[in-house]
């Protein structure tokens, strides 16, 4: 069977002003002001998301002519769903590009191994809602993450500077929120984020045409080499810093409750299982009434971290033959370009399905299936992402922070399919960047993850963010 490729329609979000008291540019933020930041990140993510489903531009400027997706990118088009700009209107000097001509790493098969990676998709998708996602109670945060740890009892000051920065869109929605919750804070020109995709993150970065990268998965074996030598011989860490988890979203009149297992899964994504009323979609779901509508599956055309975390999910808990990799390899489907593009896709068609970041398929109003991996349907909340994640082993040596996923769990509770999106920075060699990188990702870290509810995604647990803020101090 042929796959298609479509083109997404990208959301494109422009960061609203935040109103909010910031402390100076060199001081430290009494801690009523901490309490002030912290809702600043919960006041970027409800504007931003209410502009990203209004704007349909296709592209923003670096300082008026630089983009963040130059000339190549995953899957040959400039940008996973649209072009994301490196600068914005923040940038500082604006000659950079995010990306310039560099075309993002071709698929990578990851063999098996669970150590997590993850998404690229587009804009930042967007939600009218000011509420938070469903399950994302108090319980979530002691669940999911440690979100009391703030900016400065962690000890993190305020820095000024400009950075550059792109990859994954799988954390487009909460990274842009915290750069315009901390410009506003602490006066900095921290530039719009690029975007782009996870291979085009690791690319960017290694390439130095920016200072820190975002991607789903950690840094390969063969791509560690290069990081080191942009990093003047020190080695380049990843950071864990979004944990977002896997919407297996659908659209199909009248059923709105639907569980899949990981065989059932495998076999719709392989086009073995066509027709809704399969004999094995009914067996996951007993008394319910399924149409004999044809299925349409989704998947990512370009090279995707979510592609990659999904294709793990797949082979670690189904008969999946296919190759894991950034790459969709399986025949049959519809490509789609970005998150976006996946979700609008399965928004416009009648039996479809597709795997997204959660963020994206609530904002596209999609029925998102429950998950049973042998301990039971599980409903995708941020409180079952967060018992996820809690599991995640970390796996990297000395300050790297990656971390290996237990996709095939099937402790009662946890929704298994999620992924980790990582910064990738220098731990050494960093220059005068060195200041505001660390305050930033400081930042991103301890107040950042009080809001990640409301974007789709789930704090990081306790124990890993206390590990993320101790590397992130050490940064030089």
């Amino acid at each position: 069977m042929k796959i298609t490729r479509i083109s997404g329609l990208a959301a494109m979000a422009a960061a609203a002003a935040l109103v909010l008291t910031a402390c100076g540019s060199n001081t430290t933020a009494a801690p009523s002001a901490a309490t002030s930041a912290a809702g600043a990140v919960s006041s970027a993510v409800d504007s931003a998301t209410s502009e990203a489903m209004t704007s349909s531009s296709s592209s923003d400027t670096a300082g008026g002519s630089d983009t963040a997706g130059g000339s190549d990118t995953a899957g040959g088009s400039d940008t996973a769903g649209g072009s994301d700009t490196a600068g914005g209107s923040d940038t500082a000097g604006g000659s950079d590009t995010a990306g310039g001509s560099d075309t993002s790493s071709s698929s990578d098969s990851a063999g098996g191994s669970d150590t997590s990676s993850s998404s690229s998709s587009s804009e930042m998708p967007g939600s009218s809602s000011s509420s938070e996602m469903p399950g994302s109670s108090s319980s979530a945060q002691s669940a999911g993450g440690a979100t009391g740890a703030t900016f400065d009892a962690a000890g993190f000051k305020c820095a000024t500077g400009d950075l550059r920065s792109s990859g994954s869109t799988a954390q487009g929605k909460a990274i842009s929120a915290w750069i315009t919750a901390y410009n506003a804070k602490c006066g900095a020109k921290v530039n719009a984020y690029g975007g782009g995709g996870s291979g085009k993150g690791i690319t960017d970065f290694t390439k130095n045409q920016t200072d820190f990268g975002g991607s789903d998965s950690a840094l390969k074996d063969e791509q560690k080499g290069p990081a080191k030598d942009r990093c003047k011989g020190s080695d380049a860490v990843d950071l864990p810093l979004v944990t977002g988890p896997i919407a297996i979203a659908y659209k199909l009149n009248g059923v709105k409750d639907l569980t899949l297992t990981p065989k059932v899964l495998a076999g719709i994504f392989d086009s073995k299982i066509t027709t809704w009323d399969d004999a094995a979609i009914k067996a996951a779901n007993p008394g319910a009434t399924l149409p004999s509508t044809p299925i349409q599956s989704f998947h990512r055309a370009e090279d995707s971290g979510t592609t990659e975390n999904f294709t793990k999910y797949l082979k670690a808990t189904s008969d999946w033959s296919y190759d894991t990799g950034k790459g969709w390899v399986a025949q049959g489907g519809t490509g789609a370009q970005g998150s976006d593009g996946v979700a609008n896709g399965i928004a416009g068609a009648e039996g479809s399905i597709g795997y997204v970041e959660w963020g994206f398929a609530t904002a596209a109003n999609l029925s998102i299936a429950k998950i049973d991996n042998g301990g039971g349907a599980v409903e995708l909340t941020a409180d079952s992402a967060g018992k996820a994640v809690m599991a995640a082993k970390v796996v990297g040596t000395g300050k790297d922070l990656s971390l290996k996923l237990d996709y095939a769990t099937k402790e009662a509770g946890a929704y298994p399919i999620i992924l980790v999106t990582y910064e990738i920075v220098c731990s050494a060699g960093n220059g005068d960047k060195a200041a505001l990188l660390k305050s930033f990702l400081g930042y991103a870290a301890t107040d950042g993850q009080a809001a990640l509810t409301k974007v789709g995604a789930a704090p990081l647990p306790a124990e890993i963010q206390t590990k993320v803020i101790d590397v992130i101090k050490g940064l030089s």
